[in-house]
């Protein structure tokens, strides 16, 4: 079983994001320990882009921090790679294909892997066109998440059928953000995502609230939360170690409660 199974194993995962280097690349690694402390069970690093076309406004200004701190691939893969001597936790980068392709399928990939990446996320890379990334994927161990959204329709069996993982499974149109609402039929993408494999699915954004959180867990496998705790690294910066903690082990305790 690997990190990733191991995240699912218990059933309701709670997955977390943040950006890499907001506000700084060793604040990066002290978060994601809080996180896990607090109860997270995977963790995804965004990798700051200057033009993120899936993010809101909270993720896209988190990438603006990040990025004029210095951030680089490879500082974070370096970030990544001792965080490691200290969890095992499973990590999934979260990025664009133009950062992957011109850093080198190959190179970046295998960087991946020294650093103990156990995914990756790519928002803009079409289903029909990931073989070639999948297939470098493949050879240095590293997972490709695929997405579901609700536009995909008549292809959500054919993605889910091919899933390695977990479905990333995009709970609302548009971009990131926290939404006061949900309404997407989510038993329904998951009744035919079911139906094809037993790959879990997770449902990510817009969810943010505890109330959220328990009603998504009681239909999928995993809630996703991004935008929420990006929000509190940019109120408290340096200081948001306890603020992230509690936010988490809040949102955790609604999703046991639902079970």
């Amino acid at each position: 079983m690997d990190r990733i199974q191991r995240a699912f194993a218990q059933k309701n995962a709670f997955i977390t994001f943040l950006t890499a280097g907001d506000p700084s690349l060793e604040k990066t690694a002290e978060y994601i320990l809080e996180l896990e402390r607090a109860g997270a069970d995977l963790v995804e690093i965004g990798i700051p882009f200057s033009d993120p076309i899936a993010e809101g406004p909270v993720i896209q200004e988190a990438d603006l921090r990040a990025l004029g701190s210095g951030t680089t691939v490879d500082r974070i893969f370096e970030m990544v790679k001792t965080l490691r001597k200290k969890t095992q936790i499973p990590l999934v980068l979260m990025t664009y294909l133009n950062p992957v392709f011109h850093y080198g399928y190959e190179a970046f990939f295998e960087r991946c892997r020294e650093a103990q990446i156990d995914g990756i996320i790519i928002p803009d890379l079409p289903f029909e066109e990931k073989g070639e990334v999948e297939s470098v994927c493949l050879t240095y161990g590293v997972t490709l998440i695929s997405m579901i959204a609700p536009t995909s329709r008549e292809r959500i069996r054919r993605i889910a059928g091919e899933a390695r993982g977990f479905l990333y499974v995009v709970s609302s149109m548009g971009v990131t953000g926290v939404r006061s609402e949900i309404t997407t039929d989510l038993d329904a993408i998951l009744r035919e995502i079911r139906s094809v494999t037993d790959v879990p699915a997770a449902v990510g954004f817009g969810i943010h609230t505890p109330d959220q959180a328990a009603r998504i867990a009681r239909q999928a496998d995993g809630v996703i939360v991004g935008s929420a705790l990006v929000k509190l690294i940019a109120r408290y910066g340096d200081h948001a170690h306890d603020q992230l903690g509690a936010y988490t082990r809040m949102m955790k305790a609604a999703m046991q409660e639902a079970e």
